[in-house]
This record gives C-alpha cells, structure tokens and sequence, in this order.
C-alpha cells in the first residue's frame, strides 16, 4: 500500500511509500501520527497549513463484517484541536482497494470554483463541478452516481461545508448509494471546502483487495470472530431496533437529554423508541426496512430506513443520536417530524448531534418553543439560506451559545455532547472531559458498563478503559458493534492481525493501539496550547442538579487530570 498525496493548489498526485512510523497504525492512529509529524499544531483550521487525511483503518478491504469503516481527520475549526471522524459506507474499502493507506489532502485551491477529484487505479484527476455548487447532498449524490456510475464511493460536501460551517460532515455512500454514512463531527467538511472539493470519487474497478499473508490463519479468525458476533444477544437487538434501542435504556438511567439538558428523563421517551420506530415501519412497509446495513459484508445489520406514512423512503438511518438530540432535547416526541429534522440536517451535510444541541441552545435563548417541530424546521432553513441566523446556528453551539448569552450550553472543547447527560452517565462524562476529540460518546461510552452510573468513584477509570479501547478500534478501522463479536473472542484481534501483515503482536494489540493513539492525539493538542483547563466539562454541570436524580457532575478535577497516567 501507498500514501496518496493530492496538491490541490497544484492538481497533482504523488504516491509514496509508507513511511516506517506510519505502517504500523492505521485509521484514527495513523491520522493522529500524520497530523503530528505534518500539520502545525497552531495554523489556522481553515487556512493552507491544515491538511485533510483520509484513512483506512488496519483491518479494512476484506468485508470483514462492521470493519471497513473509513477515518477522516484534520485540525478541527470546531475544536481547534485534532480531529478524527469515522462513518461506515463503501469509501474506506474502496480506498483500500486502491492500495491507499492514506489519502493527503494538503494546500489551498489555486482559484475560484469548485471541483470534483476522481481517484483510480489511473491515477488523480481533476472535474470542474461548478453544476453541483449549492445542492444538497441527495441531489448532487444522485447527479454523481449518474456521472460516474453506481459501483463508485462517494465522499461529499452539502451546502454547509461549502459556506464552511463549523458544524459540516463529510457525508459517505452507504452500499446502496444512499449519502448516508457521515464523517460528522469537528467541522471536517469546512476544512474539505478549503480544498475546493465538492466530492471525491473513488472507483476502485481497476484495484483489489489488500494481500492477506497467511489466508488460512485469516480465514480461521474470521470465523471465530462471526460466529461470537452473531451470537453475541446485542446483535439481535441492534439489528431488531437499531441504535434507537438506547433510548429507554438512557431514559431509565435519567441520562436522556430533554429541552437543552435541563432533565434526564422525557415524557414523551416511549413515542420517540427503537420499539416504536420498529412497529411503525412495519405498518409502513412500502421503502421502510426495519434493519439495514451501511456496509457490505456487515452482519449486524443496525441501520434502518425510515419511510413516511405513505411508505416513502424519508431517510436513511434515524439513529438513537438524532432521536435523542433533535427530539427529546428539543421536546419533540414525534418520529415524523425527526425524520424530517434528521434529513433537512443531512442534505445540508451538517452534523445532527451538533444542529440539536444548537437549536436547543437556541430554544433556551427564546428563538424557538421546545416541542415545536415546525419551528425547528424553520431554522433549519436559515441555515440553508446562509443568513446571518443560519450562519450563526451552523456555527454549532459554542458560537450560538456565547453569542445568545445563554449559559447552559452542552460542550467541551467547543464540541457538542452526544445523547447521554454526563451528570447522569459520570463514565461517558469523564470521556466528554478528557477525550483530545472534546465531547464524543464513540471515543469511550460506558452506559453498558454495570456500575452505579451515578456514582463518581471508579469512573476515571471506567472510562480510561473505554477510551483506550474505542481509539484502538478506531485504528483498526472497526465499527464500535463490532466490538460484541471481539469482547468474546479478543484473540481474534491479535490473530487477524497477525494473519494479514505477517506480524507477531500480543494479546493486548487493542490496547497498544488505543493507548499509542491517545498519546499522540494529545501531543497534538498540547501543542496546539490545550491544558488541563480544557478537559473540564462546563461548570454548570457541576452545580446545576439533573432530575429525576438531581445529580451533578462531581468526579474531582485531580481525578480527572490523572487519566493518562498509564
């Protein structure tokens, strides 16, 4: 394998050898170390320094089930710190397909416009893509695929990333071409623009898939992996509901996020359930699919397509994150109209965790009443029209919060919290502090851990494990579910790899990984002038109580701060 180096102030590709520091890492380590031995800690996010770099994790390009995911990282314009986001989809197997280990993306366009950069076994090539400037992403998803063909990967920009939003994703073609799968947090898809791209093409026709060392070994490893992870009771669960399956579970916990994190508990927690969601698609039929897979060879199947009342595909997933933030947080507790929020949010390519923690920041400010779906909707449509409101709201909530005046704000590092209060779920709370992606369930969520959630001691640690463990997955290039099949046979981990590059790693591979990561993640941010100051969740936590439980944030500050003492 190669690394792709792409000049877009030059139009020109180079193909490297991986260097020696590089090829043991892949995904969000091999991102990490490419951003600290390439990007100045201190550029500007959106200025020629920063780079975007797309890579394959380890185990990605064999349709191992949930472990072709594709890492997107930079220097983050939301957090001003490293960034990494992954999404499911075709783009990470096609890369691999290629030989990519690693796509660099680096300078700024050489001149007005936009463009489309198509990568193949040929080579880089350049596309003017002026007819695509100000589509949503399903109409410029769908002109694409009609361009290029159907067998393509896609990754792409909607209007948000090309007014440069902080809050904008890389959104990703699913396996059946549906723009579905996004890279969404940290404002990726800002830094894209910078580049001048619209979308990236990858046809990966003319490639293969990457060499296997010792097939037989693999293949063996392979099916011990399958077979704990079909057997695995969550795998029922996710591919039956979805992750919506996590809203009565976070509801029970008093962690469901309601009217801008002002309580634990919502009312209206039953109508907005994977159960709910389930039955209705059934009575739906028509496009509706209950369970659905983002990527080929995945056996879990935890995606869904939700289709209106006249069995009309609306989007595709409606997942717990979006259910929790554009509808309890919001008071919302009508699927229909969240569906409708989840696609208006996706078609400008923006992050929903981040646009619902927005809207709730600004419904606290007075802009919209909590419950009021339409009103939601109306806002939405601010930010598509770029106006000052719009541009404001894509800002995401830090911005809007400050500028609002509004106190209550769910973030870190300038990061919107996923759908799980940190009062409530103490473990995931550290994460949010101390994790270099600021707040970010997917870098170490600890709700399935059976502890007292409410209960500050242990939970440092708690959540050490669980960061450690998701950075490694993160490198492998592995879907978080995936880690069902793992958790029972973690052997599997060491013998895939092992299988596939010829190497002799140990039983703690996972481990070595994730804690390698860590490290250099926040190497970077020390560089970039973070301190302990930043690994703090916001004060108002720590002193405002969260019914039903009336808890608070109190894991202690020296706690926290000895987290990475390995």
């Amino acid at each position: 394998m190669n690394v792709w180096r792409v000049n877009v102030r030059t139009q020109t590709l180079s193909q490297e050898p991986v260097p020696k520091t590089w090829q043991r890492l892949g995904g969000r380590g091999l991102l990490a170390r490419i951003l600290l031995d390439e990007v100045p800690p201190t550029c500007d996010p959106l200025g020629p320094n920063n780079k975007l770099i797309f890579a394959p994790g380890l185990l990605v390009g064999h349709m191992l089930s949930s472990c072709d995911r594709i890492s997107v990282g930079a220097k983050s314009p939301l957090t001003k710190g490293i960034k990494e986001s992954n999404a499911g989809g075709r783009t990470g197997l096609q890369l691999a397909h290629l030989g990519i280990k690693a796509l660099i993306l680096e300078g700024h366009r050489a001149e007005s416009g936009w463009w489309v950069l198509h990568l193949s076994a040929d080579g880089a090539r350049f596309e003017r893509a002026g007819d695509l400037v100000g589509l949503g992403v399903y109409e410029t998803a769908s002109r694409l695929i009609e361009r290029y063909g159907s067998k393509v990967a896609i990754a792409l920009i909607g209007p948000g990333g090309e007014m440069r939003m902080s809050a904008a994703g890389i959104q990703n073609l699913d396996k059946d071409r549906q723009p579905s799968r996004i890279n969404a947090r940290g404002g990726l898809g800002a830094v894209m623009a910078t580049k001048g791209l619209k979308a990236i093409v990858i046809d990966a026709s003319g490639g293969k898939k990457p060499p296997i060392a010792h097939l037989d070994r693999f293949r063996q490893a392979q099916r011990v992996y399958i077979k704990a992870l079909v057997s695995h009771p969550q795998t029922k669960i996710y591919s039956d509901y979805g992750t919506a399956a996590m809203v009565p579970m976070c509801n029970g916990f008093g962690g469901l996020p309601t009217r801008n994190f002002s309580a634990g508990q919502f009312e209206g927690a039953d109508r907005i359930s994977g159960e709910t969601m389930r039955k209705l698609l059934l009575q739906r039929d028509g496009e509706a699919k209950t369970t659905h897979a983002c990527m080929a060879g995945c056996a879990i199947h935890c995606s869904n397509t939700f289709a209106d009342a006249q069995g009309h595909a609306v989007v595709s997933p409606l997942e717990y994150e979006t259910i929790g933030m554009t509808g309890s947080n919001l008071g919302i507790d009508d699927l229909d109209i969240i569906a409708r929020i989840n696609r208006e949010i996706n078609d400008l390519g923006l992050d929903s965790i981040e646009i619902g923690a927005t809207l709730g920041v600004a419904a606290e400010a007075g802009l919209m009443d909590f419950g009021d779906g339409k009103r939601a909707l109306e806002l939405i449509s601010e930010i598509r029209q770029g106006t000052p409101l719009g541009r404001l709201l894509g800002s995401g909530a830090a911005v809007t919060g400050r500028v609002l005046g509004v106190e209550r704000v769910p973030v870190v590092k300038g990061q919107a919290m996923s759908a799980y209060d940190p009062r409530a779920i103490k473990g995931t709370g550290v994460t949010y502090a101390t994790s270099p992606q600021g707040a970010d369930h997917t870098s170490g969520l600890t709700i399935r851990a059976k502890v007292d959630h409410l209960d500050a001691k242990g939970k440092v640690e708690l959540s050490r494990g669980a960061q450690i463990n998701a950075a490694g997955y993160d490198t492998l290039g592995v879907c978080a579910f995936a880690g069902f099949g793992f958790s029972v046979a973690p052997e599997t981990i060491r013998d895939l790899l092992n299988a596939r590059y010829d190497w002799q790693v140990g039983d703690d591979i996972l481990q070595q990984l994730g804690r390698e990561t860590l490290t250099l993640e926040r190497e970077f941010n020390r560089r970039a002038g973070f301190t302990a100051a930043d690994d703090r969740l916001p004060e108002w936590m720590t002193r405002e109580p969260l019914p039903p439980n009336n808890a608070v944030f109190d894991v202690p500050e020296e706690e926290l701060d000895r987290l990475f003492n390995w």
